[in-house]
């Protein structure tokens, strides 16, 4: 009888009940003769109690004497949450939340499990123009959860391997990296001697670009905004090594700036190449922040990531670039 008033109490309240597990909190409701603590549900049960056989002292399954008469008394009784929803119920639900919630909730229980790893969940996440960049693949016929990780972890190249796309574990938005390659036949590489070599150790790309010892710098790479997520803030880093180990900065510093085309309304940002003030990739690769900007749309036009070289006489050593990386910022 009180499991039944308890399935009529979840029918009736399935997406209070719903919303609670996902957030994580207790439900309580007035009339309700329970509450959900994880998978454990404490019912108020008022039934007859059987008299006490004050010769034997037994106690009863409650752990307390009993009197005749009818009394109030509460018990643990173990339920799978969820189990009473519906299985597309559930898929939805948690399509509804984020990647990191969807792995959290897979552990709760078989029935969240089966919800949280179907493809119908994972699909959400993955971006609507996913197809495009697997379509000649072998990942086309990965399970939906197996294809997002796989992206978060081995970004895929496209445009002849110039240039290459994944996503971010955390929130399932949209990375991009431009090769040095892809900068130099679409963009702009300002050059006085620079030399297309085969990649080393670390390197993304199967090419990346030696650019030598040359009186100036300029390297300017842009990116139609449309092919990001929207509603995000993004940050764009340039990746580079040393052609020979060093420990200081160069001579002189660099301009980087990031703007969106027509309104050069970014911060330019002054820095060395300077390995100790640099974020380690591995491998000596090393990247130096450019600059942030925001896409709210997606219909923002054409975001501009330029470096270049203030003094045009300075002189430098030798450096590999391997290209422009862009990679959304946390806390949007």
């Amino acid at each position: 009888m009180v499991k039944d008033k308890a399935k009529e109490i979840v029918d009736d309240n399935k997406e209070t009940v719903a919303d609670s597990i996902s957030e994580g909190f207790e439900v309580i409701g007035d009339e309700s003769p329970f509450r959900f603590l994880g998978s454990e549900v404490i019912v108020d049960d008022v039934q007859d109690s059987v008299p006490v056989d004050s010769g034997t002292n037994n106690m009863s399954s409650y752990g307390q004497k009993t009197k005749p008469g009818r009394q109030r008394l509460k018990r643990k009784e173990y339920i799978w949450p969820g189990s009473e929803l519906p299985a597309k119920c559930i898929s939805r639900i948690i399509s509804l939340t984020t990647p990191r919630d969807a792995s959290r909730l897979a552990l709760v229980c078989p029935a969240f499990r089966s919800a949280a790893d179907s493809d119908s969940v994972w699909e959400k996440f993955l971006p609507s123009d996913y197809e495009g960049f697997i379509s000649n693949s072998s990942l086309i016929d990965k399970k939906k959860k197996d294809l997002y990780f796989h992206l978060c972890r081995n970004p895929i190249l496209f445009d002849n391997n110039t240039a290459s796309f994944g996503l971010e574990q955390e929130s399932g938005k949209k990375c991009y990296m431009a090769g040095a390659k892809w900068i130099y036949e679409n963009s702009g590489i300002s050059h006085r001697d620079c030399e297309m070599i085969p990649s080393s150790a670390g390197s993304r790309f199967p090419e990346v670009i030696e650019l030598k010892l040359m009186s100036s710098l300029e390297i300017e790479a842009r990116f139609g905004t449309t092919i990001f997520s929207p509603k995000t803030n993004y940050a764009a880093y340039f990746v580079f090594k040393f052609a020979e180990f060093r420990e200081g900065p160069e001579t002189s510093p660099i301009d980087f700036e990031v703007y969106f085309e027509g309104s050069h309304n970014g911060k330019k940002r002054r820095e060395f190449l300077d390995p100790q003030l640099s974020q380690d990739r591995g491998n000596r690769w090393i990247e130096i922040k450019m600059g942030e900007f925001s896409i709210e749309n997606g219909d923002e036009g054409t975001v501009v990531c330029r470096l270049s070289e203030p003094e045009p006489l300075s002189k430098r050593g030798t450096i590999i670039f391997q290209g422009i990386e862009v990679r959304p910022e946390y806390g949007r």
